[in-house]
Parts: structure tokens; C-alpha cells; sequence
């Protein structure tokens, strides 16, 4: 129980402070602390990212800062892209998944710290420069691509894809800082409940179940972490802790690539023991 409400308010408070990130420590965080089967941790992270995300909204969509355009025009390709990414997670390993899982780890670190010459915002993170050359039909298709393409990778390895979307809301969008995390947080509920219901229908297939109690510890201490995170990010200089997250990411990546290895060539002596879903 320890583990599960540090990591979930760690996690929330990660969304809070930065609008997106924290997601992609729900799955190390259900395989390698509480020791639940990597599909089945893909699954319980979307359940667990969708209602977070949602309880998140709810305070953008209060205070009229969610473009509703934006939602279809991403959120539609993203729930199609989570569904097709969620399908094709059958035919993968759980391995596989979470070597997959620790590139996407890595490419997250390589946006963040690739944020250097973008001004902070006052409260929300820093406002990346929208191009005022880009063409509005050029950007629409482009916008189209991404959520298909972020929506796959949602649905083959959990993760919400904030750090994706904000910047593409943001860059071709032309999408206000504090509007772009609220219509993303309204797409990461959309494309997670989507995936989820997918994978739902996998795991009972395959004989398997999520744990529905953990999802919802998960749920509740996550959703206190990310007020906790939204009134620190007023104090806290957001570009040293997006490099500081960066850098854990970093370790976090390599570190999931590691143990998958070490897992890969364990394999070759011993037989598979499958962990399953504890609490």
C-alpha cells in the first residue's frame, strides 16, 4: 500500500507541475515496485492515466480554457490510433512492450531537454514559439498525423503522450500555453478510455484481470498529487525541474531497457514466471 500512494501522488504531482510526464512513471511503477505482468500494467496505466487526466480537466474545462476543435481534430485520430496500438499489442511480447516503453522514456527526456530558447509561462511551463509560417491546412494534416501516430503509441505501451501533444496544440495549433494542457488533458482521457477497452477485452481473453483496487488507489492519491503539483508550479522554476525530470527519465529509460535484457537472457535457463496483478 506504501508504494502505491507514494507513486501515485509522485505521479500526479509530475502532472501537475509540468501538465503531462507523470504518466510515464505509472508503468515502471506497477512493474517494477508492485510487480504486476507488463499487459496487465499497460492496462491498469491507461485506466489509471484516463481518470486522472479526467479529474484534471475538469478545472480547465471550469474555467473555458479547452478548445474543443482541437480535441476532435487530435483527440479523433488519437482514440483511432490507441484502439489500432491496443490491437497490436496482442501479437507482442510484454518485453518487447517494455523496451518499446523505455525508447519512448528516452525521447521524452530528449524534448525536454530540448527546450532552451522558449520563454516560462507564469504558472503552466514554458510557452514553446508558434512558426507564423505555417499554413493552417498544412498544420491541420500534420495535427491529424500526430494523434494517430501518439495514439498508437499509447496503445502499445501506456502512456498518456502529453509531452507529444502539448507542443504539437502549441506549435501548430496555435494553442495558448494553459489552453493546449487543458484540451490535452481532455484527449488523454478520450484515447485512454479507448485503449482501455481494448485491452480489456485482451486480457480477458488471454485469462487475465486487472487490479481494479489498485487502479482506483491509484486514481484517488494520483488526483491529490496533481493539485499538490498544480499550486507548487507557481514556486518552482520550471525549466531546472523539466531538466531534473529529464534526467530521471533518462535513468529510468536505461534502467527499463536493462532489466528487460537481464529478463530476455534469464529466459534462456529458467522458465517464464508470469507476475500477475497484486495489490
Amino acid at each position: 500500500m506504501l508504494w502505491i500512494i507514494v507513486g501515485a501522488v509522485l505521479i500526479g504531482v509530475m502532472v501537475g507541475l509540468l501538465g503531462s510526464g507523470g504518466s510515464i512513471l505509472t508503468v515502471p511503477v506497477l512493474v517494477y515496485l508492485l510487480g504486476h505482468e507488463e499487459k496487465i500494467a499497460i492496462s491498469e496505466s491507461l485506466a489509471i492515466v484516463g481518470g486522472v487526466a479526467s479529474a484534471a480537466a475538469i478545472r480547465y474545462a471550469i474555467a473555458r480554457s479547452i478548445e474543443w476543435r482541437s480535441v476532435v481534430v487530435f483527440g479523433l485520430p488519437a482514440m483511432m490510433g490507441t484502439y489500432i496500438g491496443a490491437w497490436l499489442a496482442q501479437f507482442v511480447s510484454g518485453t518487447f512492450q517494455m523496451i518499446l516503453f523505455a525508447g519512448v522514456m528516452l525521447v521524452a527526456a530528449r524534448f525536454m531537454f530540448g527546450r532552451r530558447h522558449q520563454p516560462a509561462a507564469p504558472s503552466e511551463g514554458e510557452v514553446p514559439l508558434a512558426s507564423e509560417s505555417e499554413e493552417p491546412g498544412h498544420a491541420m494534416w500534420k495535427i491529424v498525423l500526430e494523434g494517430l501516430a501518439v495514439g498508437i503509441l499509447t496503445g502499445l505501451v501506456g502512456v498518456g503522450g502529453g509531452f507529444l501533444i502539448v507542443p504539437t496544440l502549441v506549435l501548430l495549433g496555435k494553442l495558448p500555453m494553459r489552453q493546449a494542457i487543458g484540451t490535452s488533458l481532455v484527449i488523454v482521457a478520450l484515447k485512454s478510455g479507448t485503449g482501455l477497452i481494448k485491452y480489456l477485452a485482451i486480457l480477458e481473453e488471454q485469462g487475465a484481470a486487472m487490479n481494479w483496487a489498485t487502479v482506483g488507489w491509484f486514481c484517488l492519491f494520483g488526483i491529490v498529487g496533481s493539485l499538490v503539483g498544480s499550486c507548487a508550479a507557481r514556486r518552482v522554476n520550471q525549466r531546472i525541474l523539466r531538466r531534473v525530470f529529464a534526467a530521471f527519465l533518462v535513468v529510468m529509460g536505461i534502467f527499463v531497457a536493462t532489466m528487460q535484457v537481464i529478463e530476455l537472457l534469464g529466459e534462456r535457463d529458467t522458465p517464464e514466471t508470469p507476475r500477475t496483478a497484486s495489490p
